[in-house]
């Protein structure tokens, strides 16, 4: 059996993907080979010459990723701060800027002990999990509406749970209802969500169009619907001083701020940028 160099197979499966317009066609090449060799994608050059099967099996995930599957569809895993989460068809797949929206949160919950949190719009239980794993003097409450997102939430939770972190409690639940963890109310300490956000309308990358569920990406009222409800409910679980951080469309930045500032027991209201400098997300503190 000749070997052949895995140098070349990632190059041309780079020039594939340029040419089916993958926004980063290198990475995902190299993160591709190292999901079929089953090593970290800073160690393939150790590797020079492998055999024809491997050289097949990736080729096959590159014609699917040129196809525009999602990347973490074809490796099933997506990364939210250290956590690595389980992800497919059905779930919503985490976003890098969302880690900010989850360090404003963890910062929030500095010299708060035994916090309460609750993870609204959970879809893969990334935000909930994550501040689990990095609180775990935390109860942390997750809610998914979706039947389809929700197993996927549960699946991560056992995981992390037999990885000893603290166990997070899932509810099945819409924040558009009025007594959603009503046993909650004045009680929690922090609130996260990344909803559903993007205007009905917008185009978006096909691996958003065919791959994320629609009902996790798209909101009506211009992207604001579910957001109103968000901050409805935050507003009335979040104890004295207790935070909020509510990510939104990178067209909401005066819409979000102006929408938490309309009510009356949320102070403090911030919007902040992501990391290629566009507005991503807006945090407010209960007052007393």
């Amino acid at each position: 059996m000749n070997r052949q160099p895995l140098r070349l197979a990632v190059m041309d499966a780079e020039r594939i993907l340029t040419q089916a317009g993958v926004a980063s066609p290198r990475v995902d090449a190299e993160l591709l080979a190292a999901h079929v060799l089953g090593v970290d994608r800073m160690k393939l050059g150790l590797i020079p010459l492998v055999d024809p099967p491997v050289i097949e099996a990736f080729h096959r995930l590159v014609r699917r990723r040129a196809q525009r599957v999602p990347l973490q569809h074809l490796t099933g895993r997506a990364w939210l701060g250290p956590l690595e989460l389980a992800v497919g068809p059905g779930v919503f797949t985490p976003r890098p800027e969302t880690e900010l929206l989850l360090e404003w949160g963890l910062r929030a919950l500095a010299g708060a002990s035994r916090p309460v949190v609750v993870d609204l719009c959970t879809g893969s239980g990334a935000l909930a999990l994550a501040v689990a794993h990095e609180r775990p003097d935390a109860t942390v409450h997750a809610v998914e509406r979706d039947p389809a997102a929700l197993t996927w939430a549960r699946r991560n939770a056992d995981a992390q749970a037999d990885r000893g972190d603290t166990r997070v409690r899932l509810h099945a639940g819409d924040v558009a209802d009025p007594g959603l963890l009503a046993e909650l109310d004045g009680t929690v300490d922090l609130v996260l969500c990344n909803p559903p956000y993007v205007p009905e309308g917008t185009p978006v990358p096909p691996e958003v169009a065919e791959h994320d569920p629609h009902a996790a990406v798209f909101a009506e009222d211009e992207g604001l619907a579910v957001i109103r409800h968000v901050v409805r409910c935050a507003a009335r679980l979040l104890r004295p001083g207790g935070g909020l951080a509510v990510e939104h469309d990178d067209t909401h930045g005066e819409a979000a701020v102006a929408l938490l500032s309309t009510r009356r027991v949320l102070a403090e209201v911030t919007g902040h940028l992501d990391l290629a400098g566009r507005p991503r997300f807006v945090t407010a503190r209960r007052t007393q």
